[in-house]
């Protein structure tokens, strides 16, 4: 039987070429082929939803360079964790409007740090908008994977993301099926709530490889369960109807011996997996080659095996190395 194609999702649009969450990202991924992007939402104080990889804004813009904010800059704990930074909370649209973005690991992508400063941050609706243009450009239908961030965290502080993104979706033509739609989260609770207001969306759960989910950790303390448990049979079991699928940190598909996908498969649950990266750093040991972080190693080789696996769908930071492989 012929391996099935899976979804590919420009994740952060194609961060792996420029800066993440960016507008020549996102373009450069619609123009490499992607089935999908992936935007994460955050918002800011006065309720605008903007694309960012965290609230803490740090490493992905040059707000540190703004002098008329550095009494902004606070220690604040995330989803039960200490981090010092600034937060999009703190800040009205407008004052994000006059930042810029910049790479987050100019370390390892200096070619994408070159664009450093050059482009302001998106809000929701400009991407929806873009990914609507450009499905008529480029003469096919290009989804969007839409990932909830801290929703725990923006709702204790009565920025409740649920309503915004209910909003912003309706306005912008992508509640009803439009255009494919995936919303997904580490926290099974917002997608619930969300899938209550009726939009038409398939809802996604993120597992990590380790952790427990910060909704469950703020009602249940220790008690909690951990994210691992979800991807057992029985936990496969409770999600079946909650979720119409999970998606996956790549490290727990590339175990010997995991069941994941066939579980989840038997269940009804489709299977997702992140982020598929060449460079060394974020290879597993078998598929890295030689000592250079920066350096591209066995990608290849990792990618087979995911797609082997017969995942429904990869988050790739290189569309174009995405589409060859898993297209190929």
């Amino acid at each position: 039987m012929p391996r099935k194609t899976p979804l590919i999702i420009g994740h952060r649009g194609a961060p792996g070429y420029r800066p993440e969450h960016s507008r020549s990202s996102y373009e450069l991924a619609f123009a490499m082929g992607v089935d999908a992007v992936e935007p994460d939402v955050v918002a800011t104080k006065d309720g605008v939803l903007v694309i960012r990889h965290e609230n803490e804004i740090s490493g992905t813009t040059d707000v540190a360079r703004h002098p008329e904010f550095a009494d902004r800059r606070t220690t604040k704990r995330i989803d039960g964790q200490p981090l010092t930074g600034w937060f999009t909370e703190d800040f009205t649209w407008d004052e994000l409007a006059s930042l810029r973005t910049r790479e987050r690991l100019p370390g390892i992508r200096a070619s994408s740090a070159s664009f450093d400063g050059l482009q302001p941050i998106l809000r929701l609706p400009d991407l929806l908008a873009m990914i609507r243009r450009a499905s008529v450009e480029h003469g096919r239908e290009i989804g969007m994977v839409l990932e909830v961030k801290h929703a725990t965290h923006f709702q204790q502080i009565d920025l409740d993301l649920v309503p915004l993104i209910e909003r912003d979706l309706r306005a912008g033509g992508w509640a009803e099926g439009e255009l494919p739609l995936i919303v997904e989260s580490f926290e099974q609770s917002v997608l619930a709530r969300l899938r209550d207001t009726g939009i038409a969306a398939s809802f996604v759960f993120l597992i990590e490889a380790s952790g427990r989910p910060f909704d469950l950790v703020s009602q249940q303390g220790r008690a909690a369960r951990d994210y691992a448990w979800f991807v057992t049979p029985e936990g496969l079991d409770g999600l079946r109807g909650e979720v119409d699928g999970v998606s996956v940190d790549k490290a727990m598909l590339l175990r010997p011996g995991s069941t994941i996908v066939p579980d989840a498969h038997a269940r009804g649950l489709r299977v997702f997996t992140w982020t598929c990266r060449p460079e060394n750093r974020f290879l597993s040991a078998p598929f890295r080659m030689g000592r250079a972080k920066a350096a591209f190693g066995d990608y290849e080789a990792e990618w087979r095996v995911l797609a082997d696996a017969g995942v429904d769908g990869v988050f790739v930071d290189h569309p174009d190395l995405g589409v060859a492989l898993f297209r190929g």
